[in-house]
């Protein structure tokens, strides 16, 4: 706190005096190390922004943290950019910039290592290894040389950081020394370059050891980890990082007994065998009077009917409740328990509340989902879905496969080839945006409306409803995803996301768009859709928050899917 206090007084003579050197300069060191393509960096005490400024310069799309808002500030004045986003984070919580789910190419440090304690900094060495993409590069230049009385500074030491890297499965690749910039004669600087061969966790060997060679009486343990690939994929808006050692992710328990019940009941209902003597909806613990009730034709609840921000009335609110209560049972004392590292240690932790009696009105937002308990996971597991989930989740499926026709054949049955294919497949919602397009046609009605990207105004004949984050790499129709758009610039941009500047400015179009469609009840089904489903949006969901997450979604798409960009 002290040094913040420090930069927010001082903020304008500090600025200048970063802004008088020059950062091609100051990283000339550095320039040949960068990756060659457009990538994502994050730059951690960004200070003036003048480091900001320049990976900028070079075509990467930054995200800047600064904990100083004097600071932050100033760097906003003087370097106004669309290829950067500000955050005020700070090492070693970092908890805003580990909610964003992105991962990283280039993380740099200037000047920053000794404003820690050195308490605190395996910690947080660990963050930033967690946000570094395999293969990514971790600069860190550390401050040699006394510290002035007025600014929070403790020693560093080159030793440290090797030791912390070697930790971690990275490697120093590039060691230099050099003399300060500014002319001090009493301070020095080693300059050091990280490199991380791999994820660096472990996780991917785990998950594979978890796919396939784990033992299995049941789909359950699969069933699970799809689970959780799904919420970080979708829902990765309910995630919080739970401080400790080491770190955890906690979701919603309830959240996944929903997802849990939302893909078995197309299995159970096809009849496919989840258990060696399993036949549809019998054997399995889950499976009681509510689930059975809940997929009678009286009450006819389907797959899509589970997701978040539906709402159920009377005697299927009480079903749907109670089926989540047995799911969340089964979760915890079924694969839960038995997912284990290879010494038999837990790796996730289940915490289920007591008994509540079940609603006449039930709506499936965040504080509902919540009060069935929650379930952690380490956090370095968590990342590894997210970022990998399109290889992970496949590989489940084809062991899911494997294990169906396996307790088939035992049962002397065939499994039809199509039916289980059909089965397996996630029930996303159908590509729909009638509702937006009604609100559109509404606001056309009275008084006019505004293709988001070219601020044209828009006819009946030439209105689209665009994904602004393209379906293809993202199926998702919920409402602050869809766009009033020309049908020419939506042929345009096809399947690629908007560009960063393309964004920003279109970003006052976008928020009088969502303020003006979805009022009332929509706005209701608005905000938690955007509370689910993106980052950086809390309780209020404002549009300025629903903006700000869809820059960071749009960021997760275009680096760590490599969807393509258009504008």
């Amino acid at each position: 706190m002290t040094a913040i206090l420090y930069y927010n007084t001082n903020a304008p003579a500090l600025a200048q005096q970063y802004e008088a050197l020059s950062a091609a300069s100051v990283h000339r060191w550095l320039v040949d190390l960068l990756p060659k393509t457009k990538t994502l960096a994050l730059d951690v005490g960004a200070g003036s922004g003048r480091d900001a400024a320049w990976l900028a310069s070079l075509g990467f799309e930054v995200i800047a943290v600064e904990p100083s808002a004097g600071m932050r500030a100033e760097a906003q004045r003087l370097h106004h950019s669309a290829h950067i986003q500000w955050l005020d984070d700070s090492l070693p919580d970092f908890q805003v910039t580990q909610r964003l789910g992105l991962s990283f190419d280039v993380i740099l440090l200037s000047a920053v290592w000794m404003h820690l304690p050195p308490a605190e900094r395996p910690r947080a060495f660990r963050k930033l290894i967690t946000l570094l993409k395999p293969g990514g590069l971790l600069a860190l230049t550390l401050r040699l040389g006394p510290a002035p009385p007025e600014r929070a500074m403790f020693e560093v030491s080159e030793h440290e950081i090797e030791t912390l890297a070697k930790n971690h499965g990275a490697f120093i690749e590039r060691r230099v020394l050099s003399s300060d910039q500014g002319g001090r004669s009493e301070i020095s600087w080693v300059q050091l370059a990280l490199r991380l061969p791999d994820d660096g966790t472990g996780s991917l060997p785990l998950l594979r050891h978890i796919i396939f060679n784990d033992d299995k009486s049941s789909t359950y343990k699969l069933a699970l980890l799809r689970v959780l690939c799904r919420i970080a994929d979708g829902t990765a808006g309910y995630a919080r990082v739970v401080e400790g050692a080491p770190n955890w992710v906690e979701l919603p328990l309830g959240l996944v007994a929903l997802f849990w019940l939302r893909q078995y009941m197309p299995l159970l209902k096809a009849g496919l065998p989840q258990q060696p003597n399993n036949r549809g909806l019998d054997g399995l613990g889950f499976v009681k009077e509510a689930f059975r009730g809940l997929v009678a034709p009286v009450c006819n609840t389907s797959a899509l009917d589970l997701r978040v921000g539906m709402r159920f009335e009377g005697e299927r609110a009480q079903l749907l409740h109670q089926a989540l209560r047995d799911a969340c049972k089964t979760i915890q004392e079924m694969p839960a328990r038995y997912l284990t590292y290879p010494d038999g240690s837990n790796i996730l932790a289940v915490t289920r509340h007591g008994r509540v009696a079940g609603p006449k009105h039930l709506l499936l937002e965040e504080a509902y989902l919540s009060s069935f308990g929650h379930l952690r996971l380490p956090q370095h597991l968590y990342t590894a879905l997210q970022r990998f989930d399109a290889w992970i989740e496949p590989a489940l499926l084809a062991e899911w496969a494997r294990l169906i026709k396996g307790y088939a054949l035992r049962q002397h049955r065939t499994v039809d080839e199509n039916t289980l294919v059909a089965a397996l497949a996630w029930s996303d919602p159908a590509r729909d945006v009638t509702l937006a397009r009604g609100q559109a046609l509404q606001l056309l009605q009275g008084g006019g409306l505004q293709c988001v990207y070219s601020g044209k105004r828009l006819t009946a004949n030439t209105l689209d409803i665009d994904h602004c984050l393209p379906w293809h790499a993202w199926p998702c129709s919920d409402l602050w995803n869809l766009m009033p758009a020309s049908s020419q610039l939506n042929r345009q941009k096809s399947d690629r996301v908007p560009s960063e500047v393309m964004l920003s400015g279109a970003q006052t179009r976008i928020q009088n768009w969502w303020a003006q469609a979805y009022d009332g009840v929509l706005g209701e089904r608005f905000r938690l859709e955007a509370q689910a489903s993106l980052p950086l949006v809390g309780g209020g969901a404002g549009v300025e928050e629903v903006y700000a997450g869809v820059r960071v979604q749009r960021l997760r798409l275009r680096f760590d899917l490599g969807v393509g960009e258009w504008g």
